[in-house]
């Protein structure tokens, strides 16, 4: 009877451990690191980030040891993969810095061996490049375009960094006040009724914005500014220069 209770006691026990393992990670301490090295218009001190490389470190291990499980929620790992793209960009900026752009970074050939198809991110079993996270496991699994706002290439065009960790109970809210936040900026977009000059990113991923739908009604959704069915479309150059601070 003592070894049934024993062997019952560790099989509850490895149990635990299991769950424990499967369960989404704790983003507070990309939160904090977030709030204390991002500026509100979204530049990065990539110097101070460096500085806390311990605590940073810790919290992409901490990514790598939580590989989304079956029980997660859509939300869950939304959030998630967001972290894993934006985390280990900034650390890919930390282990070349300085680096005017994102861009000189990786190989010579054009979109074959460029910065994000360096395999450096490491999840659970499985390596990862920067490209697999956005097409792969969030532009593939979930049909939601406002992760286009959320993920932050380190460049100065891209949608600002938030201060902020993307977690799950807030999820929708965030994507929506990114979104809102990028139509807003003048230097992303420039939007009156008649008229819009919008970023590259609405050309690139013009699919991702047009499903059921154009991209003008997909743009009234999220803009400070009522634009018009027949207003004029074009697009502003990509500004590649690290979104660095100072």
């Amino acid at each position: 009877m003592k070894v049934f209770k024993i062997m019952f006691s560790l099989a509850l026990s490895m149990m635990a451990v299991v769950a424990l393992a499967q369960a989404p990670p704790s983003h507070d301490a990309f939160d904090k690191l977030l709030k204390r090295y991002v500026l509100d218009d979204g530049r990065v001190d990539y110097k101070g980030f460096i500085k806390d490389s311990v605590a940073f470190d810790q919290y992409l291990a901490n990514l790598s040891s939580h590989p989304p499980g079956k029980s997660w929620g859509d939300n869950e790992a939304k959030a998630f993969w967001i972290n894993v793209y934006n985390a280990f960009t900034i650390k890919l900026i930390m282990d070349n810095y300085p680096v005017k752009s994102i861009k000189d970074l990786g190989g010579s050939l054009y979109k074959i061996n460029t910065a994000w198809d360096i395999q450096f991110i490491k999840i659970g079993d499985d390596t990862y490049d920067l490209n697999n996270v956005e097409h792969a496991k969030l532009r593939r699994e979930y049909n939601d375009p406002r992760i286009h706002f959320a993920l932050v290439c380190a460049s100065k065009s891209c949608p600002k960094l938030l201060n902020e960790a993307y977690v799950p109970s807030r999820l929708d809210g965030q994507l929506d006040r990114a979104a809102w936040l990028f139509l807003s900026d003048p230097f992303r977009n420039k939007i009156s009724p008649d008229k819009i000059v919008i970023s590259s990113i609405f050309k690139w991923y013009s699919g991702d914005f047009t499903k059921n739908r154009t991209l003008i009604d997909f743009l009234n959704q999220y803009s400070p500014v009522k634009i018009k069915a027949g207003a004029q479309v074009s697009y502003l150059e990509y500004d590649w220069g690290l979104n660095d601070w100072p």
